[in-house]
């Protein structure tokens, strides 16, 4: 049951900060939040956090658009994630895409997704846009 509370939390945190892509706000703020959940194939767990954690050093150190870069663990499935992820704008977004870290990530990890990612785009809401501010290099 704590483990429902815990990832109940998050997702309220998370509801709590965006909207979805469709909402009218959205052309009114250029920055993008992504909320991904990536089901990995039993048994690439440890390749696969090796890698995506890779990814996410990479993204919240290296790339200035980058705003934040969360990796989550579900609670019920130990071969779930979940990423959060917020831009300044679709520019930082394409960076990131382009990046070493990144293309590095997606070719290490091709094989070991068990589904589709399911890529959620949404727009900030609270904190404002403004108030937002890039996290410090972390290890």
């Amino acid at each position: 049951m704590a483990a429902f509370y815990n990832f109940a939390s998050v997702a309220a945190i998370i509801a709590a900060t965006i909207i979805a892509e469709e909402s009218p706000t959205s052309k009114e703020t250029k920055m993008i939040a992504l909320i991904v959940e990536i089901n990995i194939k039993s048994g690439f767990k440890d390749q696969f956090m090796a890698s995506m954690l890779g990814d996410a050093k990479g993204s919240n150190n290296d790339e200035p658009g980058c705003l934040r870069f969360d990796v989550l663990q579900d609670n019920e499935d130990e071969n779930k994630i979940h990423l959060f992820e917020v831009y300044e704008d679709e520019a930082a977004v394409d960076a990131h895409r382009n990046a070493p870290h990144f293309v590095k990530w997606r070719e290490e990890c091709a094989d070991w997704f068990a589904t589709e990612n399911i890529r959620k785009i949404a727009t900030p809401v609270y904190p404002v846009p403004e108030k937002w501010e890039k996290r410090p290099p972390v290890d």
